[in-house]
């Protein structure tokens, strides 16, 4: 976490947290939910605007997190900003790196080493890491069927659906605020 969000987590320790303004996609990909956008419905259907701005996208990156619910959020200041997720809380980009050798970086950039392979129903791997659970980017699927090919990861079946239950995270903590069933 930067110094300038944690000396502003000091001086204002009581600002409300924000929920359903921010999402992140499968892809990695950030995106600003306003009312309207909101009012659309949840974050799978509504996305809202991307965000673009390389200098905000990696802010929020080195001050992503999780509290001890399971629910992600990014620190703005001394506000938390929890963040609606498509899939899973982390986008794993898959690097191959010599025959056999495989690297793995988050959506965030900070690297992962993978202790387990997930394949859900509709075809979409997940890496587990000690950072936690993310989904392997569309664009290098094909890199990480290659290590699936070599041996090097063996995806277990799951559903989807059991994601969250099994590894501790929140999909829409809007909804769980709301008090909305997850």
């Amino acid at each position: 976490m930067d110094d300038i969000v944690k000396q502003a987590l000091a001086k204002w320790p009581n600002v409300p947290h924000c929920y359903g303004w921010l999402g992140l996609d499968a892809r990695g990909n950030w995106y600003m939910r306003d009312d309207r956008t909101q009012a659309q419905g949840p974050f799978r259907s509504a996305k809202g605007s991307m965000l673009r701005h390389d200098k905000l996208i990696d802010f929020i990156h080195r001050n992503y997190e999780h509290d001890a619910d399971g629910q992600w959020f990014f620190q703005n200041g001394p506000q938390r900003v929890y963040v609606e997720l498509e899939a899973a809380p982390l986008v794993w980009r898959v690097a191959q790196q010599g025959a056999g050798a495989f690297t793995v970086t988050a959506h965030t950039g900070v690297p992962a080493e993978v202790s387990g392979c997930l394949l859900d129903e509709e075809g979409r791997l997940y890496l587990v890491a000690p950072a936690g659970l993310g989904l392997v980017h569309t664009q290098d699927v094909g890199i990480a069927a290659e290590a699936v090919e070599q041996g090097v990861w063996t995806p277990e079946p799951v559903r989807a659906a059991d994601l969250p239950g099994r590894f501790g995270h929140v999909l829409s903590p809007a909804e769980r605020h709301a008090g909305v069933a997850v």
